[in-house]
């Protein structure tokens, strides 16, 4: 996951403007939060640990002042969460300060640090600290080239951007595995982000996404770009549209809602079940509900309410209100479940520790039968690419069948989306998506197990 901005606009509060654009974006990252800011002499970087409300204020925003910014928003798979691995990662070089914010993994982060220098000191413990310096050191008369010569050499997930002093840059990696998507802004410039939900979110009008391989950089000289020489096999993460990118977004100029919404309603087709109501666990599942009742001819109602502040305190609750679990986070409407037969859709299932929960809560509200249905396929492979998911002897459906799952959470009836349920609904082909999670399989260029770097988390 991970949320990536980059702001070039002469003549307005870039930081500010990557501020709101972050805040639209911290639902990929909620660990650490930082924005750089280029003046076009120096690069000035402000970071911590925490929400981003926490991390920045007027003063701190007033102190960053500049025309280019960098900003990152962090969810850690490599490298542990402490303050040394918060970005952007800036790297002083001897052609000048740069600054870097990635969200992916690379999967040869081992090849990579054997390219650098024996005189460079890692600070940090993630590869995003080998990818800045990778490039930084790479050969090549220009940060283009550098930049370029890496991404020949990177393997792995980088949706990435970048500055000097004087100029932004963005690039994305050759199988496009993580979004990312640049917008005019209105008052002159450009904005690079994550997702398009942070173009809108500060008043920039969306051009397009990044190509896979693509490069492109903003200066005194306006707004270039250049694909790489190499094509790789298109492998977009299918979690962005189930579960990562907030429901408002575009991905590949497909609604994230509508595409949702579809997936409810394949999940109808392929799963249909007597029942009295349809209800989702929110918030992500909340699309895929409504286009699940929509298709069986069900009324839609809200069984769950998520308390939203939970899940954003650093105070630990104590052994009793632990051992209540999934009541931190969810109070079931009890009006809207007894007596009823309720279909609850969710996202996915990951460990199977949540949903027994979920299921127990409405049970214990009154719900006289609860038939599960998830928007995704069984999930029986960890992922290599940026995702924190689980090992392979945590995931519950790499060791347990369908009809075990249904007995250990509690349900009445369960049902997965197919995968090419899941596909149809996005309007996807198979060979343009990752699925490795869903399948095993990963694209050919991947390793099929991480290094031994990758698993220090």
């Amino acid at each position: 996951m991970c949320g990536v901005v980059g702001v070039y606009a002469p003549g307005h509060d870039v930081a500010r403007l990557a501020f709101f654009a972050l805040y639209a974006l911290q639902h990929r990252g909620q660990e650490s939060a930082g924005i750089a800011v280029a003046d076009g002499a120096t690069i000035v970087c402000h970071r911590d640990m925490g929400l981003l409300s926490g991390i920045f204020d007027e003063d701190v925003l007033t102190r960053l002042r500049g025309y280019i910014a960098v900003g990152h928003t962090r969810y850690s798979t490599t490298g542990s969460s402490v303050v040394v691995n918060a970005q952007p990662l800036l790297e002083r070089a001897a052609f000048g300060d740069v600054t870097l914010a990635h969200n992916g993994n690379l999967t040869n982060t081992d090849d990579l640090r054997g390219t650098l220098s024996a005189a460079t000191v890692l600070q940090a413990t993630s590869d995003s600290e080998v990818l800045a310096k990778a490039i930084v050191q790479a050969p090549g008369d220009d940060l283009v080239a550098k930049i370029r010569y890496t991404m020949g050499r990177a393997e792995g997930a980088y949706s990435s951007v970048m500055s000097t002093e004087k100029a932004l840059f963005a690039f994305r990696d050759p199988w496009g595995v993580r979004p990312l998507c640049y917008g005019r802004n209105p008052g002159g410039g450009y904005v690079f982000a994550s997702e398009s939900c942070a173009l809108a979110t500060i008043g920039a009008h969306f051009i397009r996404e990044l190509e896979p391989g693509e490069i492109m950089w903003v200066d005194g000289d306006g707004l270039h770009c250049e694909k790489i020489a190499q094509p790789k096999p298109q492998a977009l993460c299918m979690f962005e549209y189930i579960y990562f990118a907030r429901p408002d977004s575009l991905l590949d100029n497909r609604s994230i809602y509508m595409a949702r919404l579809e997936m409810g309603r394949q999940l109808a087709r392929e799963y249909p079940v007597d029942a009295d109501v349809v209800m989702a666990v929110p918030d992500s599942a909340i699309p895929g509900g409504i286009g699940y009742a929509e298709e069986a001819r069900l009324p839609y109602v809200e069984g769950l309410i998520k308390n939203r502040y939970i899940g954003r305190t650093f105070i630990s609750p104590d052994q009793g209100m632990r051992n209540r679990g999934v009541q931190l986070k969810f109070n079931p409407i009890v009006e809207n479940l007894k007596g009823r037969r309720v279909v609850v859709v969710d996202d996915s299932i990951v460990r199977g520790t949540t949903t027994p929960r979920i299921v127990k809560l409405l049970r214990d509200a009154g719900a006289r039968e609860i038939h599960v249905r998830i928007t995704s396929p069984p999930i029986i492979d960890p992922c290599y690419l940026g995702v924190d998911m689980a090992t392979h002897e945590e995931l519950i459906a790499a060791n347990f069948t369908v009809d075990e799952i249904r007995e250990k959470i509690g349900a009445d009836t369960l049902g997965y989306l197919s995968k090419e349920g899941l596909l149809t609904a996005v309007k996807r082909k198979r060979g343009e998506m990752c699925l490795g999670c869903l399948t095993g399989e990963y694209p050919e260029t991947y390793v099929a197990r991480p290094s031994a770097a990758m698993t220090a988390r």
